[in-house]
């Protein structure tokens, strides 16, 4: 108990310093200003925040932020928590099942923050080519600060930007989540406990120049100099040699300074839940053979968790006769087929993330009229899915002195992805049932190997003291998949194509 409330204290020292502290994964110091119109902050780091909106440029350079709900934005008071004075709205807060193009998507976010600011916060995590913003709306019941001990989500749509029913699902989904916090006893448990982060839309430059009605093709589904975004991160088995993109770059940012716990890639054009490995370590690697993870239990499970809560996906019906069948709904990524820069593979590798690639529709962009259909289809899966961020084990690292150690390095034995504590010293693990030893390194101090018991009725909470080494004691930090020195790729000297050299679909 003497732990916890150490770490309780630092906790509240921090988020008063801050009027976002979720925003101080960023920075250490903040710099606040109440002068003018709508409330300012602004991180050490280069990092602002104005009114409902945060914008983290890829070189954390500072940078004017406009107010994203115009005159509302005046009307927040932060720091009294206050809600919205709701009866300045005239117009009821409902979602069309309709596809939103950048401007209606960015008015309906908008609103979503003004009609619920007690439950959502609007960032930006940087533009896309064409200076379209990455909106992610947070929809907690803590929306503006981190909730000690309770983890981190994300989903992300619209990779491909002809893949447009993941986009309009995500919608939805916010609109669900608040508008049924109220009234539902498990979206408040979910939103009581959990951060959901949700970006909407990866590819908005693809999204406008994609067509309504196609199913097929590739139209939009690159980026605005024609790069394809799920081939476009850093890869585990292969150097990857295309161009970085800003719109990789910002999501590669983003969670390098929020610890996910759980996420989903929304896609169209299937109906599988796919999971990592995306690629595979023979290069001559022919179809249909798996490249499997240390953690291929859970991941299966993960994908099974949405599969089976999908009205259709579990019957492992193929979408097209030539199409491959998928025996329960899912299937390993690189056994489907191998690529190379994956998202997915990314965020377990780098960052200790496990995503699943959520293939969501057969068509990938079908007639508005049916988008009613996906989203009964798709409801409970994309509910239940992120209520998996809660199954394992969770914890924290102190020190003797029941102070937080930020980036201890943890590791499950004979699982060798590892990851690490935040500043707080918090740690997640997705688990299933089962025994467990858990290995601990922080540089100063002795190492420590914890075994532990998952449950499947609750989430393992597990505290690890670790005590400060005598400065002649050394210790070699454990042996993680990929060493580091395969984890940067340096495209500095790689050549650039010019915008007007590339050819975009019209």
């Amino acid at each position: 108990m003497k732990t916890v409330i150490s770490i309780l204290v630092t906790a509240n020292w921090l988020y008063s310093t801050s009027l976002a502290a979720d925003l101080s994964y960023i920075g250490n110091k903040t710099q606040v200003s109440i002068a003018g119109p709508s409330p300012r902050l602004s991180l050490d780091d280069g990092t602002t925040f104005v009114g409902d909106s945060i914008s983290v440029n890829a070189g954390f350079q500072a940078q004017e932020v406009s107010d994203p709900v115009n005159s509302l934005a005046e009307q927040r008071k932060y720091e009294g928590g206050s809600n919205l004075n709701l009866d300045t709205f005239t117009e009821p807060y409902t979602i069309d099942f309709r596809y939103h193009n950048f401007d209606r998507m960015t008015k309906f976010l908008r609103q979503a923050t003004a009609r619920y600011p007690s439950l959502t916060a609007l960032y930006s995590i940087g533009k896309s080519v064409q200076g379209r913003d990455l909106w992610v709306l947070v929809v907690s019941a803590s929306p503006y600060e981190h909730m000690l001990g309770k983890p981190d989500v994300k989903y992300i749509g619209n990779i491909h930007g002809n893949e447009a029913v993941s986009r309009e699902l995500l919608l939805q989904l916010i609109h669900y989540l608040v508008t049924n916090y109220a009234t539902d006893s498990f979206v408040k448990w979910l939103l009581d406990n959990t951060r959901i982060h949700i970006m909407p839309s990866m590819n908005p430059d693809g999204f406008e120049v994609s067509k309504e009605g196609s199913c097929d093709g590739t139209q939009g589904r690159y980026n605005a100099r024609g790069f394809d975004l799920n081939r476009n991160f850093p890869d585990y088995f292969k150097q990857n040699n295309r161009r970085a993109q800003p719109e990789t770059e910002a999501v590669k940012e983003w969670v390098s300074k929020i610890q996910f716990v759980l996420s989903g890639s929304l896609h169209g054009g299937a109906l599988v839940a796919s999971y990592p490995f995306d690629n595979t370590p023979n290069s001559l690697q022919s179809y249909s053979a798996p490249s499997l993870t240390p953690d291929d239990d859970v991941f299966k499970h993960l994908a099974l968790t949405y599969s089976t809560n999908h009205v259709k996906m579990s019957r492992g019906v193929s979408c097209k006769t030539s199409q491959t069948a998928f025996r329960r709904g899912i299937t390993n990524g690189a056994e489907w087929y191998p690529l190379t820069g994956g998202m997915q593979d990314f965020n377990y590798v780098w960052y200790g993330c496990m995503e699943v690639t959520l293939e969501v529709s057969c068509c990938k962009y079908p007639p508005a009229h049916e988008l009613p259909k996906y989203w009964e289809d798709n409801k409970a899966s994309l509910l239940k899915y992120l209520a998996e961020a809660h199954r394992g084990v969770q914890g924290f690292v102190v020190d003797e002195n029941g102070n937080p150690i930020e980036k201890a390095s943890l590791k499950v034995k004979s699982r060798d992805v590892g990851f690490q504590t935040t500043k707080y010293g918090e740690f997640w693990r997705i688990l299933l049932p089962g025994v467990y030893k858990l290995e601990v390194y922080a540089d100063g101090y002795v190492p420590r190997e914890v075994e532990f018991m998952v449950v499947e009725q609750h989430p393992t909470l597990l505290n690890v003291t670790l005590h400060t080494a005598k400065p002649w004691q050394y210790f070699d930090p454990p042996v993680t998949s990929p060493p580091k020195t395969i984890l940067s790729v340096d495209n500095t000297n790689l050549p650039v194509a010019q915008d007007d050299q590339i050819q975009f679909p019209e």
